[in-house]
């Protein structure tokens, strides 16, 4: 199972720069670059909080999910 983020596509359609989303919501720039990048191992619900807020969208909007091939439940 693959959890992907999708910010950086949520950035391009509301055509927001990554450094106004950190003035927005307090976040550092290197916390929401590694989210945006896909790197992020873990995501606090704080955090999820404060962008959905700054960004007017739904955690879903900003993960999705895409199962392994080959491992996916029977």
């Amino acid at each position: 199972m693959t959890i992907k983020s999708r910010l950086a596509v949520i950035l391009a359609e509301k055509e927001v720069k990554l450094t106004e989303l950190e003035e927005k919501t307090g976040i550092s720039l290197n916390n929401l670059s590694i989210l945006k990048t896909g790197k992020a191992k873990a995501v606090r619900f704080s955090t999820l909080n404060e962008v959905c807020k700054a960004l007017d969208c739904q955690p879903g909007d900003l993960l999705h999910y895409v199962p392994d091939e080959g491992n996916e439940r029977k």
